[in-house]
């Protein structure tokens, strides 16, 4: 008899190369949050093609949508998700900065590869239920506005995931490990200051400067940093600087920020704090402030009952290897990294697995983390923030990484765009796939783990989750 891991790497072989150019085709038409249309349109294709029903516009939400497969038993729900990010275009495997069109869009987190490899895992696991054997229902959730606009808060607060038992997704990377640790919550709001134009020379003294407004509320703001907990961030951004004519009053500016913290009680005490400053500075400027929530998200919690189990098959499916052609290519990539951005990416590895022995690696080694990275419990919380968190909150939720680039490469950078359409990035994607896939399995083989999982969350939250964005918001498709 074969053993499950050949089974479903026989059953993989079907959906390889669809898997493949499903990835690389969201890849070239990059999409911003809320304004997927195209990518869920080649996924929903796909996905109807090969046996699952589709339910679009989930949550409210035109790019959100749900492929379901079975009839009777638990639900395991994957997260796939498909949003690029703004001015990131890059040609693909290119070791230097191009890009494919001026000031385009690039899926700089991978989430071409993210969304992806979840389809792969839910078309081999329906596929057993098809045969019968295996017992349960296998759901794919289009997940919009990762990056930004927390598409998945949204989702939670309209229920969509009331009906799941187990939530799985995976995220790109430069090494492979279990998600162990927590994010930041956080809060995203726009302060829009009204006031008075006029001629900046001739009548100054009738104008009362909007902009004036938002430089003295950032100045304010970045006396509170001194003030707040030390694993707290706050960032802006202008968004309107009233203009381009310096001989104008602005009349209207506009200011976006985000505030992150280890809990959301933290996050609203600071955002209280940041709307005084901004009262502040309007009084101080005869200007008006108008505050607009534009998102939000909770602080992830790991189920350590379904992280035992990724790491199992993490580690049954074993890093990928690579062929003389992806390693030359994955050296040049090495060098456009600086030595600070390869020893963050030892450091964050050193914070997952405190006991890690690889302080030997460099920068001119073998380009790739060459194993997974052991599993522990951790009380470590990571610097940034992602929507799973939300999900994490009302279903027991486990999330892993694969290695897709090389080691030390950047989220967010042309270097992630680059590799996010090579060999690199595939076989990190595949791998993922099949880890969803053999996860899933274990599951609904064992439904004990399912209800060990749900316990494990119970003691946790305590049943005290409240979704952190306001029932009155809406998703921001245009800002």
């Amino acid at each position: 008899m074969p053993s499950k891991l050949e089974e479903v790497e026989s059953l993989y072989q079907l959906y390889e190369k669809d898997i493949i150019k499903l990835s690389d085709r969201i890849w070239e038409i990059p999409e911003t949050r809320f304004r997927e249309f195209d990518s869920v349109k080649i996924l929903t294709t796909y996905l109807e093609e090969i046996g699952f029903e589709i339910e679009m516009g989930i949550g409210g939400i035109d790019t959100a949508f749900v492929a379901k497969y079975g009839n009777k038993g638990p639900i395991i729900g994957i997260l796939g998700e498909y949003d690029a990010l703004p001015g990131l275009s890059q040609q693909a495997a290119s070791e230097v900065r191009e890009a494919l069109v001026e000031g385009g869009n690039g899926h700089g987190c991978g989430h071409n590869l993210l969304g992806t490899a979840g389809v792969g895992a839910v078309a081999l696991v329906k596929d057993l239920i098809a045969k019968g054997e295996l017992e349960g229902r296998i759901h794919y959730y289009g997940c919009p506005a990762e990056e930004g606009g927390s598409g998945k808060t949204f989702m939670v607060r309209e229920g969509v995931f009331e009906e799941v038992d187990v939530a799985l997704t995976w995220h790109p990377n430069s090494f492979t490990s279990v998600f162990n640790y927590s994010s930041l919550a956080n809060y995203q709001v726009y302060f829009e200051f009204e006031g008075i134009a006029s001629h900046a020379a001739n009548s100054p003294h009738l104008g009362r400067s909007a902009l004036d407004a938002v430089e003295l509320m950032n100045v304010g703001v970045n006396y509170l940093r001194e003030h707040i907990p030390s694993s707290a961030r706050v960032h802006y951004a202008v968004t309107n600087s009233g203009g381009i004519s310096p001989n104008v009053v602005q009349a209207n500016a506009e200011v976006l920020y985000l505030i992150r913290a280890n809990t959301i009680k933290e996050v609203d005490n600071i955002f209280k704090r940041i709307v005084k400053i901004a009262d502040g500075a309007a009084l101080m400027t005869e200007t008006k402030v108008k505050v607009k929530f534009d998102k939000a998200c909770s602080n992830y919690i790991p189920n350590d009952t379904i992280n035992k189990i990724i790491y199992d098959k993490l580690q049954l499916v074993g890093i990928p290897s690579y062929n003389e052609e992806e390693l030359q290519y994955a050296k040049k990539m090495a060098k456009t990294l600086t030595p600070e951005e390869f020893s963050s990416a030892l450091q964050e590895i050193k914070s997952i697995f405190e006991d890690s022995q690889l302080d030997y690696l460099n920068e001119t080694d073998y380009p790739f983390y060459p194993e997974v990275v052991s599993y522990q419990k951790s009380s470590l919380t990571m610097a940034g923030s992602t929507d799973v968190a939300d999900v994490s909150w009302v279903v027991p939720t486990s999330q892993f990484f694969t290695t897709c680039f090389v080691l030390g490469t950047p989220l967010h950078s042309w270097q992630l765009v680059s590799q996010g359409k090579t060999g690199l990035a595939h076989k990190g994607m595949l791998y993922a796939s099949k880890v969803l896939a053999l996860t899933a399995i274990e599951l609904l083989q064992n439904p004990v783990l399912i209800d060990q999982a749900k316990d494990e969350l119970l003691a946790q939250t305590k049943g005290e989750y409240v979704n952190p964005i306001p029932k009155e918001v809406v998703p921001n498709m245009y800002g």
